[in-house]
């Protein structure tokens, strides 16, 4: 694949900002203590951050499309390592929700940039494999970025933490200034062309597939280690250790979702994926207390792979209706895979206080399957077009 290197260095800005975003429930506690600020409100950073990245990033896309995405994406990058370190000197808590506006929006703008800009330095039939190393750089950050941000917070302080990571980004903005070419769109986009993808029923049922799918995800994984309690009567290191394959699990499928694209197709992907998710959290639901501890380990890791499997597909399909705005189509499927993550955890707690935590795999395989059925419905009516 041409231009590897690159497609690298902008999963390392992608995992960087991931890091970012996630990193606030290593060191929770800290940054409670810190700012004398409950909890709760700790976890409202999180949040801010979220739908920042859901709803100012593709506001903000939709508006610079004209753009040079290079410099678009070197502008983002300065304002995202300008808010880490102003994170380091924010002595109030409203000080801090306002960096962590600055970081969603530069975020959630860099990391949608970053896979359009993969998919304009790589040839057509490695598309999805570009896509999936920018996905696994996100991933990773939950793998790898957040345990190791916890570890060297409790050393450097959860303030400086932020610093660290804002020099990092000067690496890949170093390489995406002296590398990347001027990428500018050969006729101008007009926010009503923008706004006319919305209108096409397929890209509506895509978006709404990706909410579902992720809020089925967000659902279960989001109260993974009390689901993981009920079940079974693990130790906390075993549960670490199962939460440290499943974060694996999520990297590489990342990378497999990628190379399955380019080989077999985005809908051929989506299908096997979404169709793996279902029957894992089915086998979950029904078995999950009769399983093994290694047969109920495989099918979490499953899981996992399915799921992040799905997403290069899911981004690629998206890419593919719209080849003249590839950025308005990632940054909606993007704000979309946001919004399901705040509707799955929050629809989680509520049945966590509901009823038990074991009813969560359920609800998890309901969302699923019904983005199955409109998958397929959906790809059913293409093959129709198609033959007439």
């Amino acid at each position: 694949m041409k231009n590897r290197m690159l497609v690298y260095l902008l999963a390392l800005a992608v995992f960087l900002v991931g890091t970012i975003e996630y990193i606030i429930t290593g060191i929770i506690q800290m940054v409670s203590n810190d700012l004398d600020v409950s909890t709760s409100a700790v976890g409202l950073l999180v949040t801010t951050f979220a739908l920042s990245a859901a709803i100012g990033a593709p506001i903000l896309i939709a508006l610079t499309i004209n753009v040079d995405r290079k410099k678009l994406l070197l502008f983002m990058l300065l304002v995202f390592i300008a808010s880490t370190f102003l994170s380091f000197f924010s002595p109030w808590y409203e000080m801090m929700l306002f960096t962590r506006m600055l970081q969603g929006i530069s975020g959630g703008i860099v990391t949608v940039v970053a896979m359009a800009v993969a998919t304009r330095l790589v040839d057509k039939e490695k598309r999805g494999n570009a896509i999936g190393i920018i996905l696994m750089g996100l991933s990773s950050s939950l793998v790898i970025g957040v345990p190791m941000g916890t570890f060297l917070s409790s050393i450097i302080g959860w303030r400086g933490l932020f610093i660290v990571v804002g020099i990092l980004l000067l690496i890949p903005f170093v390489f995406v200034y002296k590398n990347v070419p001027s990428i500018k769109e050969k006729e101008v986009v007009t926010i009503r062309m923008q706004l006319s993808i919305l209108k096409r029923p397929k890209i509506l049922i895509t978006i709404c597939v990706t909410l579902l799918y992720i809020g089925g995800y967000a659902t279960l994984f989001t109260y993974l280690t009390p689901y993981l309690q009920a079940q079974s009567n693990l130790t906390i290191v075993q549960i670490s250790g199962i939460l440290l394959l499943a974060g694996i699990s999520s990297f590489i499928g990342s990378s497999v979702g990628g190379l399955t694209v380019d080989k077999k197709g985005p809908k051929f992907t989506i299908m096997i994926g979404l169709g793996l998710q279902a029957i894992m959290l089915l086998l979950l639901s029904i078995a999950g207390g009769l399983l093994s501890l290694v047969g109920f380990i495989v099918v979490i890791m499953i899981w996992m792979l399915a799921t992040w499997g799905t997403s290069p597909a899911q981004q690629l399909y998206l890419v593919t209706q719209v080849p003249r705005l590839p950025d308005i189509g990632l940054s909606v499927n993007t704000s979309f895979i946001q919004f399901g993550f705040a509707l799955g955890s929050g629809l989680g707690g509520y049945v966590l206080n509901i009823s038990s935590v074991l009813n969560l795999g359920w609800i998890g395989f309901g969302f699923v399957l019904l983005a199955l059925l409109m998958t397929t419905i959906l790809f059913a009516s293409e093959r129709n077009s198609e033959q007439c």
